[in-house]
């Protein structure tokens, strides 16, 4: 019944258009960083370490423009290391030579790089991998010459065996020297336990089997020894690092058939993974079930998701979106449309108990097309920014308030209407001040401060430095206020404040000017918000035109007053359109696509 009621939610929020559904303040936004193969990063292995550095800021400055605010990078993907480790080689994706050395710590970059912009980085390391095929020399610290007696062949891969005591303590060592060592947010295992088919486990742990098996038969004893492992990883990171949070992604299909309609592989008999078992275990903070698949047929995200919502035990659930099935550079065979991964982040935020989503990978975020996905973020599904969810198992503590907000109207290089605001982080005390969340509030709401911080639309920015610059287009009155904000999203009481009248600069202007937001939905299969911001009264003309330049509708043509409007356009046929907005001589243009 609990499954049926939630499906129902679901079909009635993909019926509502998309400018209803209101914003969250709190919610994960996940991206993987994906090293193996190169993947994501770094696309040159032989390149310098500046200019790997420089590759990976950009990456991360493009995921901090459409939203997200937690990456999960890839630090170990075979048995190797994108950290200076004492245990394991550096990766041959990162350098072109397994042992080489990077000449930097990707690990510690990319945090450092990550916390400036007001964005979690989680460790995403894969646990027992040591070869995925890869026709490449392993250095003589590597797990397969230092231990091969801990190593299953299947032939084209090779594993540690999970089934060897030995080689948990020794994975779980490797985790725990990542969280004892470096600043994380978070630890994630992928969904590689035991083997997927073809290479599926059949005998090849025999000998570790009968050595230690218990009794048990070898399905239950394969998923004790995952859970064993899980165990000691979760109990090691509460001493090491009690701060940061521990999840997995496991395959999306727990187990075939379940639920009804549900057809396919499954983790709990293939790969030997029992996710809704670490779930009631409390060994897990959050999991993040790899849904890669569209509404409707026999993995049905309509299906999956409101189930593993069902089994998560108040633990977080932020479902794996699928996003590279979007593009023809990173899948080959049918494409999901458009408005499948935007309607799977609408599915998620009305059905309660899910708190977010991560996206496979950050090249369909960064690089490739992935039919607007990005844009879709940017302008209609992440416009405002958010906070992780806090997990009411970890502290409620707050940190202190930072001290001494200050706002200068004229900042240098600024343009116009730009405000730079600077503060001075809190003393240390028994909670660290892991970001600092910085809201803009109209003056309107600025008489009840508590409310008005609780609106989405009032967070402009999450910074881990003590400096921040904001652009006013509206000319209006506001009152700034920043917060500390605690590895668990906890928030300090706010700053002193500081205000803004709106006034006009002498040199720059009016804070107020001609302005044309991105069209909301992009891409939309419905009605399309346009909005529009004028810095005084004019003759305005909104229109949009076809690829051939011929026009198909006009929205206004009339006198307009000073300040914000908005116009309600609906595509006869799907397309690329622009949308053109003439006011006094100036013109402003932005492309819209809509889908069937």
């Amino acid at each position: 019944m609990r499954l049926l009621l939630l499906s129902l939610l679901v079909v009635a929020s993909v019926l509502r258009p998309a400018a209803a559904q209101e914003l969250p303040k709190h919610e994960f936004r996940g991206a993987w960083i994906a090293t193996v193969a190169n993947l994501d990063w770094p696309s040159c292995r032989t390149c310098s370490a500046s200019s790997q550095q420089v590759e990976l800021v950009g990456i991360l400055d493009k995921l901090q423009d459409v939203g997200i605010n937690a990456v999960l990078f890839q630090v170990r993907t075979e048995s190797d290391a994108f950290y200076d480790s004492p245990y394991e080689p550096s990766s041959y994706w990162l350098t072109g030579e397994q042992g080489a050395d990077p000449g930097y710590d990707p690990l510690a970059f990319a945090i450092e790089e990550s916390h400036k912009r007001g964005m979690e980085l989680h460790a995403w390391l894969n646990p027992y991998r040591a070869d995925r095929g890869s026709n490449y020399a392993k250095d003589s610290t590597h797990v397969t010459v230092q231990h091969p007696e801990w190593i299953l062949d299947f032939g084209a891969i090779q594993i540690t065996d999970p089934g060897l005591p030995a080689v948990r303590d020794y994975v779980t060592t490797i985790v725990a020297d990542v969280a004892r060592r470096y600043d994380i947010d978070g630890v994630h295992f992928d969904d590689y336990f035991y083997p997927y088919p073809p290479n599926q486990i059949t005998n090849q742990d025999d000998a570790s089997f009968a050595q230690y098996g218990g009794g048990l038969s070898r399905s239950d004893w394969r998923r004790s020894n995952i859970f064993q492992f899980v165990e000691q990883v979760r109990d090691s990171l509460a001493v090491v690092n009690p701060d940061a949070v521990f999840g997995i992604s496991p395959f999306g299909i727990w187990k075939n058939g379940v639920p009804s309609g549900i057809t396919g592989l499954d983790a709990y008999n293939t790969l030997y993974a029992d996710a809704v078992s670490w779930l009631a275990n409390d060994l897990i903070d959050y999991v993040t079930p790899q849904l890669y698949w569209k509404f409707g047929g026999g993995q049905d995200y309509g299906l999956l998701a409101p189930w593993w919502e069902s089994v998560r035990n108040d633990r977080h659930l932020y479902p794996g979106h699928g996003l590279y099935r979007s593009d023809p550079n990173t899948f080959s065979n049918t494409l999901f449309a458009a408005n499948e991964v935007p309607r799977q982040v609408r599915f998620n935020r009305v059905t309660e108990g899910i708190q977010g989503s991560v996206f496979f990978r950050a090249k369909n975020l960064t690089q490739f097309p992935s039919k607007g996905f990005a844009d879709s973020l940017r302008t209609d599904l992440y416009r405002y920014p958010a906070l992780p969810p806090p997990m009411d198992w970890r502290s409620q503590d707050a940190p202190r308030a930072p001290t001494d907000l200050a706002l200068d109207d004229d900042p240098a290089d600024g343009q116009p209407g730009e405000v730079e605001l600077t503060w001075t982080a809190p003393a240390a005390g028994d909670t660290q001040a892991r970001f600092f969340a910085v809201y803009r509030v109209p003056q309107a709401e600025a008489g009840d401060l508590d409310a008005a911080l609780e609106r989405a639309e009032n967070l402009v920015g999450v910074t881990g430095e003590t400096v921040l610059r904001d652009v006013l287009l509206d000319g209006g009155a506001y009152t700034y206020v920043v917060t500390s904000v605690s590895p668990n999203s906890i928030e300090s009481a706010p700053s002193n404040a500081a205000t803004v009248s709106g006034s006009v600069d002498a040199e720059n202007g009016p804070a107020l000017a001609l302005r044309l937001d991105a069209p909301r939905p992009n891409p939309s299969a419905g009605p399309v918000t346009l909005a529009f911001t004028l810095p005084e009264a004019a003759r305005v003309t909104l229109r949009v035109v076809d690829v051939l330049g011929r026009e198909v509708a006009v929205l206004v043509d009339s006198d307009q007053a000073a300040g914000p409007h908005t116009a309600t356009w609906r595509a006869r046929t799907p397309g690329t359109y622009l949308v053109v907005l003439d006011a006094d001589g100036a013109r402003i243009t932005r492309p819209a696509v809509v889908v069937r």
